[in-house]
């Protein structure tokens, strides 16, 4: 971890209360989604997840892992759904901790498009795309990785369904407790495959110009927001990030007319991936992001490569509203507090990040634990 910067204030508002739509949140620290593949039988969230969950309550938002809208958007194995009544209750418990915690939580309602295979799909079937164009890669199934497949092109008539999902599982979320929910449409899923020239070749109302490429999105959000109100509702974008073979002739057009046309909403936030996934912020063929940011008329998150000294860099000059953090979270419940002390991190155990049982999960050390046994 980066040491702090003797010049940047320890006590920044990074660590102080803040208006977040209906909610004030503890801290301007958010724990990004990420995918556990610990679901039960059925897409329904861990036993363990509730424990999960509530260790990292001090975020100041949690936005829950990744879960699919319909069998049909599943794209790895032992992923959470919320497309029924069992995976609501089984998300009951998990909403309950971190409110009791005094938290907050946010769900991210998922389809992954083509990044599937038929091992992961209702009755073997091709998973869908926008055009008929494999991804470079492999899929997570139950039995390993196998090779992506070439998807189906879906129908024209097809896709006010899939906007349909996106409305019945706002309702299944919001029956579930969760504080809001996250539109997924990032890292070169099914919502980003139609964003984008290189995923979609389509000839008609859903391809070829930007507003037609951004169709599906702007229906997604109208029935997002049908059921949470903008002020609850948030969306993920990663728009110079190459996850999942994904790829744009022009991402700084595609992605300023995109937020241009998300300002008619009012929503919440824009939750925004700096640079490729995982990987480097700076990335060929890149762009300022803070366009974005300046023209994005709500709350603005960034994540990506974040460690202490970069978040109170971030607030320090106004570059962000709040500081996602992914795989520190994983592996420190207690991140906030660790940040705030600018304490030594615990690592992350690479071998346990997908499936399994408390390993790796619930049973990483808190500070409090560590300095005793010290």
């Amino acid at each position: 971890m980066s040491s702090p910067n003797t010049q940047l204030p320890d006590l920044s508002d990074l660590f102080q209360p803040v208006q977040f739509g209906p909610y004030t949140l503890s801290n301007r620290i958010v724990m990004a989604p990420l995918t556990r593949s610990r679901a039960q039988k059925g897409d329904i969230p861990s036993l363990l997840a509730p424990e999960y969950y509530r260790q990292r309550a001090t975020a100041g938002l949690i936005i829950a892992e990744a879960t699919q809208i319909s069998p049909q958007g599943k794209g790895y194995a032992f992923t959470p759904g919320i497309y029924n009544s069992a995976q609501v209750e089984g998300w009951k418990p998990v909403t309950q901790a971190v409110h009791e915690e005094g938290g907050r939580i946010f769900l991210q309602l998922w389809h992954v498009g083509r990044i599937s295979h038929p091992a992961l799909q209702p009755n073997g079937e091709l998973p869908v795309a926008p055009s008929a164009i494999r991804p470079e890669g492999n899929a997570f199934t139950e039995e390993g990785f196998v090779p992506f497949v070439t998807p189906r092109a879906l129908e024209t008539a097809e896709i006010p369904a899939i906007s349909e999902q996106y409305r019945v599982a706002s309702h299944y979320a919001l029956a579930a407790g969760f504080d809001g929910v996250e539109i997924h449409a990032a890292n070169g899923y099914l919502i980003d495959q139609f964003l984008r020239d290189g995923t979609n070749h389509r000839t008609d109302v859903y391809g070829g110009s930007l507003e037609n490429r951004t169709r599906l999105l702007l229906e997604v959000t109208a029935a997002v927001i049908s059921v949470w109100g903008a002020e609850r509702v948030g969306v993920r974008f990663s728009p110079i990030s190459p996850a999942n073979d994904i790829a744009d002739s022009d991402p700084a057009t595609l992605f300023t007319y995109v937020v241009e046309q998300l300002n008619q909403f009012d929503l919440l936030y824009l939750h925004i991936i700096e640079g490729a996934t995982g990987g480097p912020r700076q990335v060929e063929n890149g762009f300022d992001l803070q366009i974005l940011r300046r023209l994005f008329k709500g709350i603005y998150i960034g994540n990506n490569g974040y460690d202490r000294e970069l978040a109170l860099m971030a607030r320090q000059q106004g570059l962000v509203d709040l500081v996602a953090f992914g795989r520190p979270f994983i592996a420190n419940p207690d991140l906030v507090d660790r940040l705030h002390r600018a304490a030594p991190l615990n690592e992350v155990d690479v071998d346990t990040l997908y499936g399994g049982a408390e390993k790796g999960y619930t049973d990483y050390p808190f500070l409090c634990e560590q300095n005793a046994v010290d």
